[in-house]
């Protein structure tokens, strides 16, 4: 029940920073969003890393956990972040609920795992979603709307990549540790990045939409969303952490509805529907099973 609990918080924190994305990105930019976003999560979670520090299991895969911090913080941020400057975060969203469509896929390529021919379907429909949803326009992902619903998927595919990682190479590292790196890595990356790129705290646009977008944003949806997604993922599976997308959309609608005033549109609605009935195909054997996409995430 611990981590049906966890997943029904954490879709509703990962909704609304769909919301916060968007408001940071137009303040600090694409990397200052991702230095806020991981620098304050990681503020929240270090206390509780030096308190458990003489607890962890030696030696610590550093190597693999900065690799982790890269692909399931800093790149997938960046990209979604990147995405919200030309769509709504509602868009954005419902095409984060690809990840486990892209896990699969993954799972399938570079970790060696099979997939059964419904799973191969359920991708196939997931993947029709996403026509749908952009209004059958394929050429314009990488044309004219690659910034935007492109990198949206790209960031997807970082976060189905992320979890595999997190499952094949850390299985035995802690959720706190994990979870800490994989900020403090990321607000390294933002913060270098952001440099390259002209900017600096100074050149932030401080109001406070600014200050409750990096407090909810950073604390909740980075420090506190990380415990709990890396909770699923050593509770449960890849597969049942990454089922966050099933519902996170549909919280991001409602509040990007009633805070951003974005319009709800029937592509949108219908391309969820549709994405969502391809990951349910695709899962719909038990847990204990197949684990859905086969063994792969506001």
């Amino acid at each position: 029940m611990r981590a049906y609990a966890a997943l029904g918080g954490l879709s509703l924190i990962w909704g609304l920073s769909f919301v916060f994305i968007k408001i940071l990105a137009e303040s600090a930019g694409v990397w200052g969003t991702v230095f806020i976003r991981c620098a304050a999560g990681a503020l929240i979670l270090l206390p509780i890393l030096i308190a458990q520090w003489h607890k962890i299991e030696r030696p610590i895969p550093w190597k693999h956990l900065i690799v982790i911090g890269v692909m399931n913080a800093a790149l997938p941020w960046a990209l979604i972040a990147l995405s919200e400057t030309r769509i709504a975060s509602n868009t954005a969203s419902v095409l984060n609920a690809t990840t486990p469509v892209f896990a699969g896929l993954i799972g399938f390529f570079l970790f060696k795992q099979r997939l059964k021919l419904q799973q191969w379907i359920g991708i196939l429909i997931g993947f029709t979603g996403v026509l749908v949803l952009i209004d059958f326009q394929i050429g314009g992902i990488f044309g004219s709307a690659f910034i935007g619903v492109g990198t949206m998927m790209l960031g997807a595919m970082c976060y189905g990549f992320g979890s595999h990682y997190v499952r094949r190479f850390t299985p035995a590292t802690g959720v706190v540790l994990l979870s800490a790196t994989s900020l403090i890595t990321g607000a390294i990356v933002g913060l270098v990045m952001m440099t390259i790129n002209g900017y600096s705290v100074m050149s932030f646009t401080y109001d406070t939409s600014f200050w409750l977008s990096a407090i909810g944003l950073g604390c909740f949806g980075s420090g506190i969303a990380y415990l709990l997604f890396y909770y699923m993922i050593r509770q449960k599976s890849p597969e049942f952490a990454t089922t966050v997308t099933y519902l996170a959309p549909v919280s991001a609608m409602i509040w990007g509805s009633v805070l951003l005033d974005e319009t709800i549109t029937p592509s949108l609605v219908g391309g969820m529907i549709i994405i969502f009935a391809g990951i349910y195909y695709a899962n719909r054997r038990p847990w204990k099973n197949a684990r859905g996409l086969n063994k792969t995430s506001a």
